[in-house]
């Protein structure tokens, strides 16, 4: 009895031992495939909370708050000093707006960000260590390092007067071919650049107004600027411009 009773307990541990070593050998790590990159995990996460029209479905990133939450201490324990100029670039932006997303899951729901106290200038999120408000981090991390107008077509601040969110995150590699994409894409937008019937008058986003300084510094007019982004369908030179009224109702699924 006890020769049987060893007899299956040693077969019982060969077993496991070829299981352990089946599930080693095809980990993704033995497998000679590393682990998915932070905008890899963003890219995977944002395609199922973003929806079709660049709105976002917060009650479905409110369900997989753990992968939300996940995020979000990888985003708190990035390397930024370690990183390149690219990684950092699009590591912030990816940052702000998956920071953004968070902040209103945790207060959903609710009817605007503007709602919600210092949610721009005084509530702190840890950013690659540092504890940042969503406007230092869009200043101090991306404005004034970068000197580059497009972000402000690339970051997302939870309103439908934002430029509509896209269903990838930055990547490294990508990122400059993805930020002149996101610029041609908002500003042929009819929604984010308003023409009128007889082409004499352009309205365009407030974004132009608060930022009036980063686009100056192009040397461009804003039509001018808008236009090379509209080769196809250029604005007329001689239309006047006008603002249009920011819209801080969320940005949520309709």
């Amino acid at each position: 009895m006890n020769f049987l009773l060893a007899t299956r307990r040693l077969a019982v541990g060969r077993l496991l031992a070829v299981l352990l070593i089946f599930v080693v050998a095809n980990s993704p790590v033995m497998a000679g495939m590393a682990p998915r990159s932070l905008h890899e995990e963003v890219t995977a996460f944002l395609k199922k909370v973003v929806t079709s029209d660049g709105q976002v479905n917060y009650t479905a990133a409110r369900r997989d708050a753990a992968t939300l939450h996940t995020l979000i201490q990888r985003v708190q324990t990035f390397d930024a000093a370690a990183a390149s100029a690219p990684e950092r670039k699009a590591f912030y932006l990816n940052a702000y707006n998956l920071t953004v997303i968070k902040a209103v899951v945790d207060a959903y729901p609710v009817a605007s960000v503007m709602k919600l106290p210092g949610f721009f200038d005084k509530e702190k999120h840890v950013i690659a260590g540092e504890p940042l408000t969503l406007n230092e981090l869009e200043n101090n991390k991306l404005r004034k390092v970068y000197a580059d107008p497009r972000i402000h077509f690339a970051l997302v601040c939870g309103a439908r007067g934002c430029p509509r969110l896209r269903a990838e995150a930055y990547a490294p590699a990508t990122l400059e071919a993805q930020l002149t994409d996101q610029a041609r894409k908002v500003l042929q937008d009819p929604q984010f650049i308003r023409v009128d019937a007889a082409g004499k008058k352009v309205l365009v986003s407030e974004i132009f107004k608060w930022y009036e300084a980063d686009f100056k510094a192009t040397g461009k007019s804003t039509l001018a600027y808008i236009n090379q982004y509209r080769t196809a369908k250029p604005l007329p030179a001689t239309a006047t411009t006008d603002f249009y009224t920011y819209d801080w109702t969320l940005n949520d699924r309709k």
